[in-house]
């Protein structure tokens, strides 16, 4: 009776999210997610502290901003918080590329990798040798 009720996609999906390839997907969104985080840290931790001290004071990127009036509560463009988004986005895409290149040569040299002799052809059989014999006695008359 439970059949019944369940629709049928319910088995489609299940088939579906328990692929290899679905959960390996997971795993790289969820890896690449902390690597998120480590790259924002390394902008904000190790990069900009350096920028700092050749700009001035300004420690965060994100702090860099252009007020449209001197009003309070005007609207405000925050410039900085994209030229980090940008940075971080750079620094990321670099690393999948040195990645990417890196397991391409390993793929590359493994199909590089010598095959296998090819095997010793098999003895002929004697009675093809003898029928060899007498096909090139036949020649000679």
């Amino acid at each position: 009776m439970m059949n019944k009720l369940k629709p049928a996609w319910i088995d489609e999906f299940k088939k579906f999210a328990l692929k290899g390839n679905v959960v390996d997907m997971a795993v790289g969104v969820i890896i690449g997610g902390a690597f998120g985080k480590i790259v924002t840290s390394l902008v904000n931790d190790i990069i900009m502290p350096a920028i700092s001290m050749l700009t001035g004071d300004t420690k965060n990127l994100a702090e860099l901003s252009y007020a449209l009036s001197a009003e309070e509560g005007a609207p405000v463009i925050k410039y900085g918080v994209f030229c980090q988004t940008v940075l971080d986005f750079l620094i990321i895409a670099l690393t999948i590329f040195w990645a990417v290149r890196l397991v391409c040569k390993l793929r590359v040299k493994k199909e590089e990798a010598p095959a296998p002799p090819p095997p010793a052809p098999a003895p002929t059989p004697e009675d093809i040798l003898l029928l060899r014999e007498i096909r090139d006695a036949l020649k000679n008359k």
